[in-house]
């Protein structure tokens, strides 16, 4: 085991291995997808395209609120817990309060500004839009003790408060749907719920096994917020990237529009996993890794995802028509077109969350910052010049040129920062069969061991 393979601390545990963890998370991610896509399925069935529409933008009314609203501490969490586990108990009673005043905070600025802005909510009912609301703090809370958990090995953990969600609202949507009473409300709620309980196995994971909840210490506080902004532009310019395609078409395209854009979206983020999956995995290892060390692995990983993203994304093209008019049903293949276009933005992704991830790791947050600004200002000008006319084919054009001029930004930006040759960036073969032999080698030798 080499040195950076144990946490610092008598608390930590040992490294699993990269590969194994991989794969446990992204056959959680996998699942997650299944459930999540057969609530859309059975919403959709149930309601129609403008009943998805409302539920899609509640959904983003408090996923995208939740994630502007978090100021970057999630990130800071990651690092200080993995470099600093003696931190741990303050790390976690600071996110509580900070979870509550940041949400409380964006509640208090989302309110009139909907009032002020009907379009923003669509003609949504404000019972269901509160609801909507008061959930942005546990959804902060949730971030925060999951990049926490996550900094010290804990996947297992983090996979199965990830598996609850979509398991507890596929399985409440699907009971009200057979019963005739799966309303908007009704499905939205079911969501509300879900988080809500993967968040109290977080925090007992935490209370329990963990580190606990110890005395809040202000000058940590300090820290987190610190670091957590110059993570934080680029955090909120990331989820503009991937959600504000959706308010765009919902406030100016109408919610049916959004209903079809929506499915293309579900569809498209498929392609989306596997790189999520090795951020995930991957930051607690790059945090402790000298900066060369750090440099190399982002690199292989970069061009694993690479690798395994061009034949998903050949796939998804060629499903377009089965996956969204025979799936979901006829009234949802103006779809097709929007998944086409969306799944050609993957390889910007791949660059954007890899690359991103390892330099905000190696504590260069703004310089992911930097491409993640690229491609917002991408994705903004382009929704507005083009969602009027084209609807949920305009956003998706919009979107695919922002993942790639992002993909592009953040590329030369590690290349420059890290030293690393721009052809060292090239995937090869033997990238995956490195992999695979990983992968062999873990289910010989079983989690612990060696790292990739």
């Amino acid at each position: 085991m080499g040195p950076d393979e144990r946490p610092h601390g008598t608390r930590g545990r040992v490294a699993p291995r990269f590969a194994a963890a991989v794969a446990s998370t992204f056959g959680t991610r996998l699942a997650v997808a299944a459930l999540s896509f057969a609530s859309i399925l059975i919403v959709a069935r149930a309601l129609g395209a403008e009943g998805r529409g409302e539920v899609a933008l509640l959904l983003t009314i408090a996923s995208v609120s939740a994630q502007l609203a978090r100021f970057g501490v999630e990130e800071a969490n990651a690092n200080l817990a993995g470099s600093e586990p003696g931190r741990r108990p303050a790390l976690a009673t600071n996110s509580v309060v900070l979870a509550l005043a940041a949400g409380a905070a964006a509640v208090c600025l989302l309110v009139p500004l909907l009032a002020a802005f009907p379009a923003l909510r669509a003609g949504l009912d404000w019972n269901v839009v509160f609801l909507a609301l008061a959930v942005i703090p546990l959804l902060i809370l949730q971030a925060y003790l999951t990049f926490i958990v996550r900094a010290d090995y804990g996947f297992a953990v983090t996979n199965v408060a990830w598996l609850i969600g979509p398991l507890l609202t596929a399985v409440v949507n699907l009971v009200l749907a057979g019963l005739g009473e799966l309303t908007v409300a009704s499905a939205f709620g079911a969501w509300v719920a879900a988080h809500a309980l993967a968040t109290v196995l977080l925090a007992i994971y935490v209370a329990r096994s963990l580190a606990g909840f110890g005395r809040p210490d202000l000058s940590l506080a300090r820290r987190m917020l610190s670091f957590g902004f110059r993570a934080y532009v680029g955090r909120v310019l990331m989820v503009g990237n991937y959600r504000v395609d959706q308010w765009f078409v919902g406030g100016i395209a109408g919610t049916r529009e959004l209903g079809l854009y929506s499915v293309a979206v579900a569809w498209a983020e498929m392609l989306f996993y596997l790189p999520t999956v090795l951020v995930l995995v991957q930051r607690p290892y790059l945090v402790r890794a000298s900066r060369e060390d750090a440099a190399a692995r982002a690199v292989r990983v970069f061009r694993i995802g690479l690798l395994l993203t061009l034949p998903a994304a050949v796939g998804i093209v060629v499903a377009a028509p089965f996956l969204c008019s025979t799936i979901f049903g006829p009234e949802f293949g103006g779809a097709v077109d929007d998944l086409r276009v969306l799944a050609l933005g993957a390889f910007g992704i791949v660059a954007l969350q890899q690359l991103g991830n390892a330099l905000t790791a190696q504590r260069r947050p703004g310089l992911a910052t930097v491409a993640a600004a690229v491609a917002f200002v991408v994705t903004i000008a382009l929704d507005v010049a083009l969602v009027a006319p084209l609807g949920g084919l305009g956003a998706a054009i919009a979107s695919t040129c922002a993942y790639v001029v992002g993909g592009l930004a953040v590329t030369f930006l590690f290349v420059r920062e890290f030293r690393v040759p721009p052809a060292g960036m090239v995937p090869r073969a033997r990238d995956v069969r490195h992999l695979g032999d990983e992968l062999r080698r873990g289910r010989r030798t079983g989690a612990t061991g060696p790292r990739t």
